[in-house]
């Protein structure tokens, strides 16, 4: 481990760079320098095709300023700028820094936009247009790979514009989901339910509840062992908002078809799903626009509601 915290790799990259840049430069002087056995205008000898003759003339005045220059160039910038192994350069420049104060500079920018929302609630931002308009290309631009353009998600990824909201779909449970990101586990239950035939009238039984299609015989011997799913999603399979359970009762399964080999491979397998965090990227101000926009889709809660 050694071999990667020494400063030997360091001084080794800085020497194979200097070395390349200084070898260039010498190769050009050299090449100035040396007498050719051939005069100028003289062929050497090589003929191609007849009558393409070489000829003995010199590298052109300009090419060989712009090769000195570009030798020059590059050891000045390795002397204001990281190219040095660890040397940071004189300068003390990293991309850290630089993104920093574009960063601050962008904000400092937007901050005059932002500033008219300030006062506002979601609710009220979700009614303004000015707002709304951006919401939308922030959406567009960071929520859309994933939900869609149209918000109305897919495989694994929620629909927005509906009223099912694993945690929560009042303003404050979005905006903490937008800010805080969520981490959804299902695990694996079927040692706890029992055997292949137990977990299989399980299914049936949760797909009973929201009136899918099912073996009632089955769901009836199953409904017992929803004892092993009500900790999480209520007795009534209503769901829990606190814990990211879905509402079973809605028929609404986002990592899959609303049928028993769904519900059945979930069972066995368990499932994890991650929303990530947004708060280091966006501030408090565009959280909240972000925020009204997603809320006002069209499935969103009352404030009350939650």
């Amino acid at each position: 481990m050694s071999d990667f915290t020494s400063s030997f790799w360091s001084l080794y990259v800085a020497g194979i760079t200097l070395l390349g840049v200084l070898a260039c430069a010498a190769l050009l002087w050299w090449t100035f320098r040396m007498n050719a056995e051939v005069k100028q205008g003289e062929s050497t000898g090589h003929v191609w095709d007849g009558d393409l003759t070489e000829r003995n003339n010199p590298l052109p005045r300009w090419w060989v300023m712009m090769f000195g220059i570009s030798c020059i160039f590059s050891l000045l910038y390795l002397a204001l700028y990281p190219g040095l192994g660890a040397f940071k350069g004189v300068l003390g420049w990293t991309q850290d820094g630089q993104h920093a104060r574009e960063q601050q500079q962008y904000e400092a920018r937007i901050a005059p936009i932002y500033a008219a929302f300030a006062n506002q609630s979601i609710e009220q931002l979700a009614k303004d247009a000015n707002a709304r308009a951006i919401g939308d290309r922030l959406f567009m631009n960071n929520c859309a790979q994933c939900h869609g353009s149209d918000a109305r998600g897919s495989m694994g990824f929620p629909n927005l514009v509906d009223a099912h909201w694993n945690w929560g779909g009042s303003p404050d449970a979005v905006l903490q989901t937008i800010s805080d990101g969520r981490t959804g586990v299902m695990p694996p239950m079927a040692a706890a339910v029992g055997t292949p035939d137990e977990v299989r009238a399980l299914a049936n039984y949760v797909i009973s509840l929201s009136g899918g299609k099912h073996d009632a015989a089955l769901a009836d011997k199953g409904k017992e062992k929803f004892i092993v799913c009500a900790a999480c999603h209520g007795e009534a399979g209503k769901g829990n908002p606190a814990l990211g359970a879905p509402d079973l009762t809605d028929g609404v399964f986002a990592h899959g078809p609303d049928n028993v080999d769904h519900v059945v491979a979930m069972i066995d397998h368990g499932k994890m799903a991650q929303m990530p965090a947004w708060k280091e990227k966006f501030s408090p101000e565009q959280l909240r626009v972000l925020t009204a926009y997603v809320w006002g889709l069209g499935g969103g809660q009352p404030a009350a509601a939650q």
